[in-house]
């Protein structure tokens, strides 16, 4: 049955301090015109960038009975998207519950949350690395950044890439499964002061690129604010290119406007400075097919 407003499950942690995952997830969506049904993996007072001390109440013991009651329902989605995981049990459960639910219609889009800036996140092991490509052949969209897309190829990191080796690496990861693959942060071997988002669609053979301007700081958050985001475009009926450079628009805008406040970063972006940026139509756009 179609749904009045796009209907998207939302696998993601949720923090109570803090912009990032379901915090960021949740409104960003919303102001798409998008219905979000959270499946909370974990409950943390704070996220875990920069915050000591935090509390964490892991609830994969509760997901299996929170899933059969969906499923009792009779719920459907338009879209599976999923972020951060904090186990193999995890996957383990997510994994059934994308096969269990997916429909021809449906859209998956996994992020693979495990590491940004060359190294992995303290609550990320080997195993889960692992696990986690396999968790991707799921996918019809991933949206890992650079560093992420070198530990899912088992490539090793390093500070400068040429497009072609990316456009390689692109093709490689959509060979495991997914049709899309969108990778973010990707340092511009031209310019220190640029990054770049490079996609390739598989299903037609074009690679897409958005730049972006450094600015020097580092907000937590953003990459779940990106994905958010693209997500809510495709739902919308936008093509890849235009879902690319809304979203890259949108977290540059949140960044400037943030950029300039004294306030502890690991706070994050000032979200709510800039959703209605989601509400306006596409005036420009800036992405270049390769």
């Amino acid at each position: 049955m179609r749904h009045p407003d796009p209907r998207v499950a939302a696998v993601h942690d949720l923090s109570g301090f803090g912009r990032a995952s379901l915090t960021v997830v949740i409104p960003i969506l919303s102001t798409m015109g998008i219905q979000v049904c959270p499946l909370p993996t974990a409950v943390l007072s704070t996220h875990t960038g920069g915050f000591d001390g935090y509390k964490f109440v892991d609830l994969t013991e509760h997901l299996e009975e929170y899933i059969g009651h969906w499923k009792s329902l009779g719920i459907g989605f338009d879209c599976i998207y999923t972020g951060f995981l904090g186990s193999p049990k995890q996957i383990d459960i997510v994994s059934g519950f994308i096969e269990e639910f997916r429909t021809p219609e449906q859209l998956v889009v996994i992020d693979p949350v495990m590491g940004d800036d060359g190294c992995l996140y303290s609550a990320v092991d080997s195993s889960m690395v692992g696990e986690m490509r396999g968790y991707i052949e799921l996918a019809d969209i991933i949206t890992p950044n650079y560093t992420e897309a070198a530990y899912l190829l088992d490539i090793p990191y390093r500070d400068s890439i040429g497009e072609e080796e990316v456009k390689d690496w692109l093709i490689r990861l959509t060979e495991r499964g997914p049709g899309t693959v969108i990778i973010t942060s990707v340092p511009d071997c031209k310019s220190n002061s640029a990054t770049s988002v490079m996609a390739y669609n598989s299903e037609d053979g074009r690679f897409w690129k958005v730049k972006c301007d450094y600015i020097p700081t580092k907000f937590p958050g953003t990459g779940d604010g990106f994905t958010s985001v693209i997500v809510g475009s495709l739902m919308q009926g936008d093509s890849l290119p235009i879902a690319l450079d809304r979203a890259v628009q949108f977290i540059s805008a949140a960044i400037r406007a943030s950029y300039g406040h004294k306030y502890p970063e690991r706070e994050g972006v000032l979200l709510e400075r800039v959703l209605g940026n989601l509400k306006m139509p596409v005036m420009t756009c800036t992405y270049e097919i390769l």
